[in-house]
């Protein structure tokens, strides 16, 4: 169905000319699931921008893109656009980027089908809410009239997966699909994938940079590597038997479920062959967990509630959602507390509650024994000073028209942390050497940058303060399980250095597992597990955590 052939593809400027896909080959048949995997970077999805005619201007193609037997490097974009969508259709990578944020969810799935088919207005919207409840989407009814922002990331990733199955595709591109979703999602997404493409008899090119993941949907694999294609084979082959180098730290930089290591490898430990495995001793552990809980919690959260109201209006009552359902937690100073769930449990909420850029509907959170729920607007700015959140999504969350050295120095200056600005500016340059960036950067703009170096600016910028306690609220969930690997070995040295409590909020339970001394399982706003991290994982109580475990990609 798809033949690519001696594909390179380089873009150019008035100075330099750079080469991002060089001579790649493959092809995909009908019915079959290839995957490519590789870091950001490494040419992946780019060459699949290619194949659908998305690449921009400035972009040099050569080599051939066969599509039953056409070459898609010859045609128009008028000709395009009959087949993107209906012949070939593609789910991206960063959902809220994708969607239009002035319009409604089920209006955005329903132009797909207004632009391919004859359907009736009737018929197109009883078609998208089988879509979304085929992908799995609470309350479809509800999320069609909804905009983008009122729904979660991983909701948003489901909308656009149905938008790219509307039609029926005959070739799928899979773009990092289940980045942002919780691993029980995560699965079934993978498993109605699975089912279409036998359905429809769809070939479908997957993108990821999780060896393991791919590795339980694909029949055959591609490793790429700074645009090179490095090794392939199929999925039991690198998977159990891996011949690169670079296809081994794919696969080991991701937490291990079996043992609790003190550094994970990245890929440069690999390729320069320097890493030594060191696992934690079980006795130290115990030893050190034995000393942290015997003093008093840095933060106490009581009967924690909060409910927000949905689709209500003057006219009708609105759905009343308990988002953070009477939850009780104590964390304790120097501990990092894992707290791991779905996508919609409530485990962001209850993050921005704590730091009350959400107000509790009812309950009490203690700092130091001090309710914050009832502090002033002056008491509140120190609080925030002390308690700081790195957020998931690390562009959205940064400033495009301010350099990195003026962002992390402005919540310096309304703190006044220092005196001069370049006592601060000394300040921000080591705090950018402690988080691996170069004091180059300072007069730099987030767009310049890539997904793992703008994570390591919000880092260096939640550090500016010194706060006592930081909230990682899905700060790894969005990168390379490479430069993941690099950024969670970094917040551990950066807590061993300034002493800090974590408060580590994400859907994946290995990589909450590999951070937290303790871990909290959340479910529909309630805590449904509470215990040692390693306990819970290994003896889990509750169905719920036995069904997070058990969908945790563990390849073949």
């Amino acid at each position: 169905m798809l033949a690519v052939r001696n594909l390179t593809i380089s873009f150019s400027d008035a100075e330099n000319k750079n080469t991002v896909v060089k001579n790649l080959s493959f092809s995909l048949s009908k019915n079959k699931i290839l995957g490519i995997v590789g870091e950001s970077g490494s040419g992946k999805s780019v060459s699949s921008l290619a194949i659908l005619g998305l690449l921009s201007k400035k972009a040099s193609v050569e080599g051939e893109i066969l599509f039953e037997g056409e070459n898609l490097l010859n045609l128009t974009n008028k000709k395009f656009q009959e087949i993107r969508g209906r012949k070939i259709s593609m789910i991206f990578q960063e959902p809220m980027s994708s969607l239009n944020p002035t319009l409604q969810c089920g209006y955005q799935v329903s132009e797909v089908l207004k632009r391919h088919t004859q359907l009736s207005k009737k018929e197109i919207y009883n078609e998208v809410i089988e879509l979304f409840k085929k992908v799995k989407l609470p309350r479809p009814e509800q999320i069609f009239s909804s905009y983008p922002h009122q729904i979660s990331g991983g909701q948003k990733q489901r909308i656009m997966i149905a938008m790219a199955l509307a039609c029926k595709p005959k070739l799928l591109i899979a773009d990092e699909p289940t980045t942002a979703l919780d691993v029980t999602v995560q699965r079934e997404i993978l498993q109605l994938l699975k089912e279409l493409q036998e359905e429809n008899e769809m070939a479908i090119l997957f993108i990821s940079h999780d060896l393991a993941l791919v590795s339980e949907i694909a029949d055959e694999v591609l490793v790429m590597y700074r645009g090179e294609l490095v090794e392939k084979g199929t999925a039991r082959e690198l998977f159990t038997n891996p011949k690169k180098e670079y296809t081994k730290a794919l696969l080991y930089a991701k937490p291990s479920l079996n043992e609790r290591l003190k550094k994970l490898p990245t890929v440069a430990d690999f390729t320069e062959d320097y890493f030594k495995k060191e696992v934690f001793d079980k006795e130290e552990r115990k030893k050190f967990h034995k000393k942290l809980y015997s003093k008093e919690p840095i933060l106490e959260i009581k009967n924690l509630y909060k409910e927000f109201i949905s689709g209500g209006s003057w006219l009708k009552k609105g759905t009343i959602i308990k988002a953070v359902d009477v939850v009780s937690i104590n964390i304790y100073e120097g501990e990092t507390l894992g707290l791991v769930g779905e996508s919609g449990c409530g485990k962001t909420t209850l993050g921005r509650t704590i730091l009350q850029l959400e107000k509790a509907t009812s309950g009490q959170i203690f700092y130091r024994k001090k309710d914050v729920t009832k502090l002033s607007n002056s008491e509140l700015k120190n609080f925030r000073k002390d308690i700081q959140i790195i957020f998931q999504d690390p562009f959205s969350s940064l400033n495009p028209r301010i350099t990195v050295g003026e962002m992390i120095i402005e919540p310096m200056q309304v703190h006044k942390i220092l005196k001069t600005k370049s006592e601060r500016k000394d300040y921000v340059l080591q705090l950018l050497d402690k988080v691996g960036l170069s004091s180059a950067f300072y007069n730099r703009y987030p767009h310049e940058f890539s997904g793992g170096q703008r994570q390591r600016i919000g880092i260096a910028r939640a550090l500016a303060l010194q706060p006592k306690i930081i909230i990682c609220d899905e700060s790894v969930s969005a990168l390379d399980v490479s430069v993941q690997a690099q950024v969670l070995n970094l917040l551990n040295q950066l807590k061993q250095e300034f002493q800090f409590t974590y408060l580590f909020i994400s859907h994946d339970l290995s990589v909450v597992k590999f951070m937290s001394d303790r871990l909290a399982v959340m479910n529909q706003g309630k805590i449904e597990e509470l215990g040692e991290a390693d306990a819970v994982y290994e003896n889990p109580k509750k169905e719920y955590t036995k069904r997070l475990i058990e969908a945790i990609p563990k390849g073949l």
